[in-house]
């Protein structure tokens, strides 16, 4: 990769700059370049694709995109630290690479979207989730976004690609499985990483459904709230404060039913009782 794109080594960028991974960003710098170029493989052809990336640090993944190909990568980055780093990218692949300094659950994702967009990102671990969520539930659908290749802890990734009878479904896997197709790519040692974090990574790839159930995003956000709020109990007990066994029976479910045993139509149903 280093002899493919003609720029320096991560490990010599990072030292160059001064660039050590902060907690309280969430940061995990990714420095193995060859597999930085498979998170972007997995997205797919990247030609004349606008890729937009959050939290893109000293600029390792946003490399492999642009060697791939894209047309343009709009990094979001919050840490001012980073932006030397990615200024030398720039430099390299003029006039492809945008960097918007500033908080990502702040900036209007929608805006930014040139043409097909991809999202792709080593998302920062305190904001991933959130921002994964807003994403998904965006003013109109389809979104503006063509897919996401997402890297996540791996227990946050199994709860996006989880479905009904499964441990780790719950309200991520219901949203998810409601709006896109997700599939986990792959995992990512702690060993990638600089600093290495405790848990093992994961790549999710999702693909939005071009016609979801009709149902209205806010209603399944409470349903699902309520419900697995309480996952161990009945549901006529845990949906008491939405309308109980008379919101059940409206939806014609057992109200003896545990929140993990519903389907993703059947939560869809319940939204569109309420």
């Amino acid at each position: 990769m280093a002899a493919l794109d003609g720029l320096p080594p991560l490990r010599d960028v990072i030292q160059r700059h001064g660039l050590d991974a902060k907690k309280a960003l969430g940061q995990n710098f990714l420095l193995d370049l060859n597999l930085t170029q498979k998170i972007a493989r997995t997205a797919g052809p990247l030609d004349d694709v606008t890729v937009i990336e959050v939290g893109p640090g000293p600029g390792g993944l946003t490399r492999a995109i642009l060697a791939l190909g894209a047309k343009k990568v709009v990094a979001i980055e919050r840490d001012a630290r980073c932006l030397p780093a990615l200024a030398e990218i720039g430099a390299h692949y003029p006039g492809r690479l945008e960097v918007v300094e500033g908080d990502a659950l702040k900036v209007d994702f929608e805006a930014l979207a040139d043409g097909p967009t991809r999202i792709i990102a080593n998302l920062p671990y305190n904001v991933g989730t959130q921002l994964l969520v807003n994403w998904l539930l965006p003013g109109r659908w389809p979104p503006f976004w063509q897919s996401m290749t997402l890297m996540f802890q791996r227990e946050v990734g199994l709860r996006i690609v989880a479905g009904a009878d499964d441990d780790h479904y719950g309200r991520l896997g219901v949203l998810c499985g409601w709006r896109t197709k997700a599939r986990l790519a792959f995992d990512v040692p702690p060993q990638a990483f600089t600093p290495p974090p405790k848990v093992t990574s994961t790549v999710v790839h999702l693909e939005p459904v071009a016609d979801p159930i009709p149902c209205s995003a806010a209603s399944l956000e409470k349903v699902t709230q309520a419900a697995f709020g309480q996952r161990r109990k009945m549901l006529r007990q845990s949906l008491k404060p939405l309308g109980g066994e008379a919101l059940l029976a409206r939806a014609e479910i057992d109200p003896q039913r545990r929140a993990e045993t519903l389907t993703v139509e059947e939560f869809c149903r319940l939204a569109n009782c309420l």
